[in-house]
């Protein structure tokens, strides 16, 4: 193996090197595209992926996801990106069927056992989820990145989408947040192993079964929390069901430590701050919330849980915790109290 660190080459990390969505909403609304009538679901409401009608009782689900190493270990670099590329599919309500890789790698200066571990980590996760990796792309450059493009089915009679939710809903969130602030602050020698160990086993987990969770609890819209934080991701599932809503920062979950990391800024990223930023344009902060529980609450995930919209009576039938709810108010507006 390499002795280079991975993420010594990476300018981002994980999802954190999103483009702002601030800067790129601006860009690629108003683009157009597919107007044919067997586009389920295409660009317009920020969902996770694509579904294109096949029958009236299947549908195509696509979607692709790559990112920079967020992790020094290549395997897990691997594991990482495929979990969270095939997230996407869960949060339709679907399920993975194939998947191409998406690679971009110095091979002279990382070596072919680097790629090869990269690769090994992808397939493991895609064999886990019952997903075939059946081929790819690579292209020479000095940052390295590595995911997915994936293809599923889902029943376009049951799947989730960003646009279902209704007034009175429950958010439930299926995986703690702070793995942003972890894995900066292991970046800069400021994490503990075990709070990164954590955060690297809450990243490989797959949400197979959260999504299954949430299809028997009568979900009625879902999305999974990603590089825009728990604030831009419930934006845009509010904004898309033309409801408001409301979060309890005492309620949301973290990882042990990364409350801490984010309180005296040894956790906080450049991704984290477009965050908050962009989070200003359409939240409310009660003055009770502290600094801490905002930073939590915009902080960078990659690969985290499913957000889930569930009538109020049904949220016991997933595992996570109920951080709020939805209410009628200006479509995208959030409180967090």
């Amino acid at each position: 193996m390499a002795s280079v660190a991975l993420t010594s080459l990476s300018h981002g990390a994980g999802c954190g090197c999103k483009l702002p969505a601030a800067e790129l909403l601006p860009i690629v609304r108003g683009l157009g595209g597919a107007r044919d009538p067997r586009l389920l679901v295409g660009s317009a409401t920020a969902d996770d992926a694509a579904v294109f009608a096949l029958r009236d009782d299947l549908a195509l689900v696509q979607t692709v996801d790559f990112f920079t190493p967020i992790v020094d270990d290549p395997y897990d670099f691997g594991r990482i990106a495929a979990a969270n590329a095939l997230s996407d599919v869960y949060a339709m309500g679907g399920t993975p069927l194939t998947a191409l890789n998406l690679v971009a790698f110095p091979l002279d200066r990382l070596g072919g056992e680097v790629l090869r571990a990269i690769l090994e980590g992808g397939l493991a996760v895609a064999e886990e989820a019952g997903c075939q990796i059946v081929g790819g792309h690579s292209i020479d450059d000095p940052e390295p990145k590595y995911g997915l493009a994936v293809t599923g089915t889902v029943d376009p009679r049951t799947m989730l989408t960003n646009a279902g939710a209704r007034p009175g809903d429950a958010l439930v969130l299926t995986k703690p947040l702070g793995i942003g602030a972890l894995t900066t602050a292991h970046k800069r020698g400021a994490a503990d192993a075990a709070g990164f160990a954590a955060a690297v086993e809450t990243m490989v987990t797959l949400n197979a079964e959260a999504a299954r969770q949430a299809l028997g609890a009568a979900a009625r819209a879902a999305t999974d929390v990603t590089g825009f934080g728990l604030l831009g991701h419930l934006h845009n599932l509010a904004l898309a069901s033309g409801l408001a809503a409301e979060v309890r920062a005492g309620a949301l979950p973290a990882l042990p430590g990364a409350p801490e990391l984010l309180a005296d800024g040894s956790g906080v990223s450049g991704g984290a701050q477009r965050n908050r930023a962009y989070a200003d344009g359409f939240t409310r902060f009660a003055d009770t919330v502290t600094e801490e529980r905002r930073a939590l609450a915009c902080d960078p995930v990659t690969s985290g849980g499913l957000l889930v919209a569930v009538p109020e009576g049904r949220a016991g039938g997933l595992e996570g915790w109920v951080i709020g709810r939805l209410c009628d108010g200006e479509p995208g507006t959030i409180s967090l109290i």
